[in-house]
């Protein structure tokens, strides 16, 4: 009698097949990993089952949000389907219970003095007057000003900085691009003053991480985020729009946001406009940069106005 296989070992067949085809599944293969590994440790014989499936996205402790459990969902479905192919009588949810994995969410826009109050807070860390206070305020401005990503802004080099032309260079990004982003000079000032501080604490080379942690290496995400969590709650802040707390990532959203605000009040063409910034922050799809107006009243106002107008222009030229 042949032994029932792991869902383990599974996993491990499926994603070798994948990946033989040219997909990547980094992340998907660790939660596809993970999830094998929760039904193997307990015990689960036979086909999958909605009641396993539904275990695991939710977690024991139910913790989570209906988002997130979507996400999950759309992670273990093309595994499930592989799973039919060898047993008929896999299950697995076929409906959208928990509503779309992809729904974005309202970001919380920065006032002008928030920025202000969170800078002077990262500059409070201790040591004072050592690396990592200059470390985060210098991060936190970097990404206020420039729009970047927080994983961009934590990989970057000492090399991607070009004081003479006054350009960051963006290696290796989101959609495995490379971009140039021209830096105001107040920027670049500010990072020069950083390096100062910088280099007291090792010579930086072309190739050494831009911002160092204590070790020497770069900065883990989960370590700036609990710092950034401690800075938000000392602060007091409470979020506004649709998450459940400030990000790091709403600072991009708020450069992006006041960036378009600025241009409509000077007249800009924002259609030229939006293009150079679509460029500028990284983004695959320009939709994903008209996307931002929607962040905060006054650009959907606007948005709702160019609207009218483009409807009333295309009116006139059907009546013409």
């Amino acid at each position: 009698m042949t032994k029932a296989r792991t869902m383990l070992s599974l996993a491990a067949d499926y994603l070798s097949e994948r990946r033989a085809l040219g997909f990547d599944l980094r992340i998907a293969g660790d939660q596809i990993i993970a999830f094998a590994g929760f039904v193997d440790e307990r015990g689960h014989n036979g086909p999958l089952t909605n009641e396993i499936v539904l275990n695991w996205v939710q977690g024991e402790a139910k913790r989570g949000s209906p988002m997130s459990w979507a996400r999950r969902l759309d992670v273990l479905r093309p595994f499930a389907r592989y799973l039919a192919r060898l047993d008929p009588a896999t299950e697995f949810p076929q409906t959208a219970i928990f509503g779309r994995s992809h729904r974005r969410l309202a970001p919380h826009i920065y006032s002008e003095q928030e920025i202000c109050d969170l800078l002077a807070a990262a500059w409070h860390l201790a040591p004072q007057g050592g690396l990592r206070p200059a470390t985060y305020a210098t991060i936190f401005r970097l990404i206020a000003a420039t729009g970047l990503r927080l994983s961009e802004a934590l990989h970057l080099h000492c090399g991607d900085l070009d004081f003479d032309q006054g350009v960051l260079t963006v290696r290796n990004t989101k959609f495995r691009k490379s971009r140039h982003v021209p830096l105001h000079a107040t920027v670049m000032a500010a990072l020069q003053r950083y390096l100062a501080v910088r280099t007291r604490h090792g010579a930086p080379t072309a190739d050494s991480p831009l911002f160092r942690s204590p070790a020497g290496s770069f900065i883990l995400k989960r370590t700036i985020q609990r710092v950034f969590r401690k800075l938000t709650c000392d602060l007091g802040w409470s979020a506004r729009g649709g998450h459940s707390e400030v990000r790091i990532h709403d600072l991009r959203h708020t450069f992006i946001c006041r960036r378009v605000q600025l241009w409509h009040e000077h007249g800009a063409d924002l259609d030229n406009a939006m293009a150079a910034l679509s460029t500028y922050v990284g983004h695959a799809r320009l939709s994903d940069t008209y996307w931002y107006l929607t962040g905060v009243p006054d650009l959907m106002a606007v948005a709702g106005k160019r609207f009218e107008l483009f409807a009333a222009r295309v009116g006139g030229d059907h009546h013409a």
